[in-house]
């Protein structure tokens, strides 16, 4: 089959674990599908991944990724669902997608509409599907409602925010730099803030004549979670999409206003669940309404550095590794 090139992780630690080596082309078993890895995502959880400390954590040594887009090289005898020279987007992958290769099965490959590249594709699945459980499948948003995005000028928070518009929600939206606030208004966000200010909350309250928000998807709860209730709506729910620490916290917020902490995993969804998300995604990509973002691309070399930059840096879109 030859060779191609992939990052591998032969200890759990900081970026610098992930190496480039020269390794085998995976071999293709009835059910499997190989795939030309074009462009790969770099997401959070990777990094929880490589660090050992994500219940999704593979056994050493492993190439990471979740995240990714490209052709559909050789299929399995049993594969009915793609063929080859296919483009296809991917939930995950048996072998990792931080590299040139990745075998998948069927339930991980999804086909990639004509007008998303493959960058933007390397961006759909963790953010696409994170956006949408949080605020379809956990929050039930409907038409109406108001959503506030604590911290949307990341991957997930742009998904959420394309997510939100096309089912008719107000959305309020924070980022922590200039760019960030004008890529969160440029998604649609009706009302866009900087986090690291001190009134934003107040602006929040102003606008909604002191009812608050009856969502809010939290990016960083353990910074954000106790003063989100400062703005939530009673019977409001939150949505802890990602948090990096812990924090003081007083339940008594949770009674006074009767709301739901919502806590969530996207590896948590069932089978059911996937199939829904999927079929959105599908249409969502195909219709328009979806787009997903690129921030940066680094080369699969420079893999340390991507991981550095989703943990350390603003967000602003989605981060994506590309070969050479």
């Amino acid at each position: 089959m030859g060779t191609m090139k992939s990052i591998i992780v032969r200890e759990y630690g900081e970026p610098e674990v992930m190496r480039i080596e020269e390794t085998p082309i995976p071999k293709v078993g009835v059910s499997d599908i190989l795939v030309d890895v074009k462009a790969a995502g770099v997401n959070p959880v990777d990094t929880y991944v490589r660090q050992g400390v994500h219940p999704s954590t593979p056994p050493l040594p492993f190439t990471p990724g979740k995240d990714g887009a490209g052709i559909v090289s050789a299929v399995g005898e049993n594969v009915q669902k793609v063929a080859v020279g296919d483009r296809v987007y991917l939930a995950g992958s048996k072998t990792g997608t931080y590299a040139e290769y990745a075998v998948c099965d069927e339930a991980q490959v999804w086909k990639l509409p004509e007008r998303i590249n493959f960058q933007q594709g390397a961006g759909v699945f963790v953010p696409n599907a994170t956006a949408y459980r949080a605020l379809i499948q956990k929050a039930k948003a409907t038409d109406g409602d108001t959503v506030f995005i604590h911290g949307a000028s990341g991957a997930v928070g742009i998904a959420a925010i394309q997510w939100a518009k096309n089912v008719g929600l107000k959305v309020f939206g924070t980022a922590g730099s200039e760019k960030g606030i004008e890529l969160v208004k440029a998604q649609g966000a009706d009302f866009a803030f900087d986090h690291t200010g001190e009134n934003y909350l107040d602006q929040i309250n102003e606008i909604t004549d002191g009812k608050g928000v009856q969502i809010i998807l939290e990016m960083l709860a353990n910074v954000n979670l106790q003063r989100d209730f400062e703005v939530l709506a009673k019977f409001g729910k939150i949505v802890v999409i990602g948090s990096r620490g812990s924090l003081e916290f007083d339940p008594r917020l949770t009674m006074g206003k009767d709301a739901a902490i919502l806590g969530m995993a996207l590896f948590n969804a069932s089978k059911e669940d996937f199939t829904e998300i999927h079929k959105a995604i599908f249409r969502g990509l195909d219709s328009g309404f979806l787009k997903p973002v690129v921030g940066k691309t680094f080369d699969l070399s420079d893999a340390p550095k991507a991981h550095h930059e989703v943990i350390e840096s603003k967000a602003f879109g989605k981060i994506v590794l590309t070969r050479s």
